[in-house]
């Protein structure tokens, strides 16, 4: 396939909304600045949104048929909302996880149908799945501009078959330490992300996108991606995850990108980001961004926060040389803390052995209120240039 050169590429301003389905049904709504209900896509598009990232995952329902919640981004629903997107003219950058349910670098569940499963068998199942996402999409007239192979990748994916020696099994964390070298585990991982990475191209135009965590973490960077292009993985994109509460500096990050865009010859995309703007709880609601977080993060926890932070990292997206910044994705900036929403059921737990208190622990994390309505922070989402840099970092009297 023949791609754009970088400098021509588009910058993305995007927004994960994989969780819209679930949120509607539940009877959530979304309000514009008076007030009035609006299309979400509508509204992402009015406010200079031009890419929406949906997940999928294999098979998210338990024995009984039950959906795991959390959106339950199955395929039927990641090609509804990947045809509304397009509908209202927005891009779409898929997700795959290759699992039943929500994966990062502390769970990559194998789909329970690949249980079982030697490398050979998994390559084809991660090509067969990858083909067949795409080719659905693509029945509904969508074709994805970005595929991602896995998400959040850095401790690999598919475990144990696929699964690379970052993860500390002991203490239950994973930190911004640089990777243990093991040749075989690297072996295999690449196989698999080769599969996706080959599917992609022999079924798309999109550009293939490498995910990794910690976005401020140089040497856990530079340790993968040695790793991974050493063995010849076809990818066009460093996703990074960067929460700046979580994942270091804004200068660590800076740092990161470009010198991950300039040794490796790659464009850098920030997938996933956001920031609070309140600390308040919505009621019955768990959130995880607290006055604890927010002292970490740096910036007031208000809309105006949300907004200066925007500016902020676009600007560091923006200063990538060889334009090589391609942009930042926000994550589930429309998750309405409704009545029943959860982010997983007791069986979606067990299934990732991830378990927490149930319902909406993002809503504060939002680019809307609780009671659905957009804030001003969403259009910083979607701006560009001089418009995102002049917007002012809030005083210290805005902040308390």
């Amino acid at each position: 396939m023949t791609h754009p050169t970088p400098r021509t590429r588009p910058t993305v301003h995007g927004a994960d909304v994989s969780m819209t389905e679930e949120v509607e049904t539940l009877g959530g709504v979304y309000r514009d600045d008076d007030g009035r209900e609006r299309d979400l896509f509508e509204l992402l598009a009015e406010s200079g949104v031009d890419t929406v990232r949906l997940r999928t995952w294999v098979d998210p329902y338990d024995d009984a048929g039950a959906p795991y919640r959390g959106g339950t981004n199955d395929l039927p629903t990641t090609a509804r909302l990947a045809r509304r997107a397009h509908e209202h003219g927005l891009d779409v950058l898929l997700d795959l996880h290759y699992s039943d349910f929500w994966t990062d670098p502390k769970k990559q569940a194998v789909p329970k149908a690949w249980r079982g499963l030697d490398l050979a068998a998994l390559e084809t199942r991660v090509a067969d799945h990858t083909t067949q996402v795409l080719g659905a999409l693509a029945q509904v007239g969508v074709d994805p501009t970005l595929v991602q192979v896995g998400n959040e990748i850095t401790n690999g994916m598919l475990w144990p078959v696929g699964r690379t020696p970052r993860f500390d099994d002991v203490h239950r964390r994973f930190e911004r330490t640089t990777p243990v070298t093991d040749a075989a585990a690297y072996d295999r991982l690449a196989a698999l992300l080769r599969a996706g990475s080959a599917a992609v191209r022999s079924t798309s135009d999109a550009e293939v996108v490498l995910h990794l965590d910690f976005g401020g973490a140089n040497e856990l960077y530079r340790g993968w991606l040695d790793e991974i292009t050493a063995r010849a993985v076809d990818f066009d994109v460093v996703g990074l995850s960067y929460y700046p509460f979580w994942h270091g500096t804004l200068d660590e990050l800076e740092a990161n990108v470009d010198d991950v865009a300039t040794r490796y010859g790659k464009d850098v995309l920030v997938v996933e980001t956001a920031y609070g703007h309140t600390v308040d709880a919505p009621a019955g609601h768990h959130p995880i961004f607290g006055p604890e977080l927010a002292a970490k993060g740096g910036y007031p926890a208000s809309p105006a926060g949300q907004t200066a932070f925007l500016a902020d990292l676009h600007a560091v997206l923006t200063g990538v040389p060889d334009g090589r910044g391609r942009g930042v994705v926000y994550w589930e900036p429309a998750w309405l803390p409704v009545d029943g929403t959860t982010w997983a059921s007791p069986a979606g737990m067990a299934y990732g052995d991830d378990v927490a208190p149930g319902g909406n622990p993002w809503a504060n994390l939002a680019l809307f209120g609780f009671d659905g309505r957009v804030l001003p922070s969403m259009r910083a989402l979607g701006e560009t240039g001089p418009s995102v840099s002049a917007v002012a970092t809030p005083s210290a009297s805005e902040a308390g």
